[in-house]
């Protein structure tokens, strides 16, 4: 008989301090996360325009590796928070050793892969003969570190599907100073000790990632947080892999999506020389933070809609994802409006001594900043999705927003038109309206709510 646990506040009381108790820990953590970037850009803009492009090209290809397994800790995400709300604890327990068992392996295999195939990924990126051997280091340094990033990050999805996610907050807030101390004595040395560049960057990184890693395991096999993995529930269980892998695949899909299209972009970028990479990359960074909010929203959407839908209160789950799509138009449009003010300040920052790149960075916020709040309609849509099973939506629309809409509009605008790369920065805010539009759309026609009430279990 499945052991039982009290009823989830998640489940009944108010919508808005349940979407805030877990929405504000999750943008807090994700923008602490954002900050490893962050950090990394500025002590690198210190050695130059070249370093900065070196790990703007690895980025996407990076994301690219990481979302092939980052699926499937929303799958976990999805079915804990099912069994949650259905007061399920044996079930919580079972299905968090299987995620850690399948994510642990999954490492493995694209840490290596990363490593080996950093040079040919670099070339086919476009590199230039003056960031090739910066952006092989970074990426395969980097590389190492999936194992310790990806356990974390199953740790962090494992506990959010439970509602707990003040934890992995307070792991990544002491985790972030560490690195802060750790880039600038790796990037650039300190009296003996021998400076690594570019790579010194990543060897910082991975440090912090490997404490982090090993503290949220330490925890989940204590069992004091509401969740205890074992041994002996991590043997390979071929239908919950499944349907870990069913729910699992079109999310790692709507990620690869995403991260194969701003590789494919940062190709089109290139071409335009290393300054207009390092603008590009700049204004990427600014918009992977701004971008963290909306991430946050969606989360707690797919945690908040995943309990409700395992406790079978499906208008409970269509008004969080109401509120939550008015939050974040309201809250990303403002944002959108600071970084349109101050759009030169942030491009200064990371590359004090560059006025081109200044200029062209400045010139790339601008024209994304009044988009953001359709970017934020969409990722809470996407949440609300992935809260109920319905991972494939989420990917149709990635598809729809980089590879039908994004591209081939800076593709277009950039090279038959006056505008040359600055194409390309009109082509976010496009594809930010139409995948919004569109999104919104199929979310009134209810279609995800029919498909629940048909699959009132919590087999996927």
């Amino acid at each position: 008989m499945a052991k039982k646990v009290k009823k989830s506040k998640i489940t009944e009381g108010k919508i808005l301090s349940s979407l805030i108790t877990l929405a504000l820990p999750i943008i807090f953590a994700n923008i602490l996360q954002t900050t490893y970037q962050l950090i990394d850009t500025f002590w690198l803009g210190r050695l130059g325009a070249n370093a900065v492009a070196a790990v703007s090209l690895s980025f996407p290809i990076l994301f690219l590796v990481l979302s092939l397994g980052g699926g499937l800790t929303l799958a976990g995400t999805v079915l804990v928070s099912r069994y949650k709300g259905a007061n399920d604890q044996s079930m919580v327990d079972y299905s968090s050793s299987q995620t850690i068992f399948v994510i642990f392996i999954i490492s493995l295999f694209l840490a290596a892969l990363g490593y080996f195939a950093a040079p040919f990924l670099m070339q086919l990126v476009g590199a230039g003969p003056e960031i090739m051997e910066d952006s092989v280091k970074y990426f395969q340094v980097t590389s190492l570190g999936f194992i310790f990033l990806f356990l974390f990050f199953v740790f962090q999805s494992l506990m959010r599907g439970i509602g707990n996610v003040l934890l992995p907050m307070y792991i990544v807030l002491a985790t972030v100073f560490l690195n802060l101390l750790l880039d600038p004595l790796f990037i650039f040395g300190f009296g003996s000790f021998p400076g690594y560049g570019v790579a010194g960057a990543a060897v910082a990184s991975i440090i912090t990632q490997g404490i982090s890693a090993l503290i949220g395991v330490l925890i989940l096999f204590r069992g004091k947080m509401g969740i205890k993995i074992q041994w002996q529930n991590m043997k390979p269980d071929l239908t919950y892999t499944k349907r870990l892998f069913k729910l699992g695949i079109p999310s790692s899909l709507d990620q690869s999506t995403r991260a194969a299209g701003m590789t494919v972009m940062v190709m089109l970028v290139t071409s335009f020389g290393s300054d207009v990479v390092a603008a590009y990359g700049i204004g990427s960074r600014v918009l992977s933070l701004v971008i963290v909010p909306a991430l946050g929203l969606s989360i707690a959407t797919t945690s908040l809609v995943g309990q409700n839908i395992g406790a079978l209160k499906i208008k409970r789950a269509e008004k969080i994802g109401n509120l939550s799509g008015k939050i974040a138009f309201i809250g990303l449009t403002a944002i959108g409006i600071i970084m349109y003010i101050f759009a030169e300040n942030l491009t200064a920052f990371f590359v004090p001594n560059d006025p081109k790149v200044i200029h062209d960075g400045a010139v790339f916020i601008k024209i994304m900043a009044p988009s953001f709040g359709l970017l934020g309609i969409q990722q809470v849509l996407n949440g609300l999705f992935n809260g109920v099973g319905f991972t494939t939506a989420s990917l149709l629309i990635s598809v729809l927003s980089l590879w039908i809409i994004r591209f081939p509009t800076a593709y277009v605008l950039s090279n038959n038109t006056d505008l040359e790369f600055v194409g390309i920065w009109w082509s976010f805010p496009i594809s930010n309206l139409i995948a919004a539009s569109i999104a919104l759309i199929y979310y009134k026609m209810g279609y995800w709510k029919l498909r629940t009430i048909k699959r009132r279990h919590l087999d996927i």
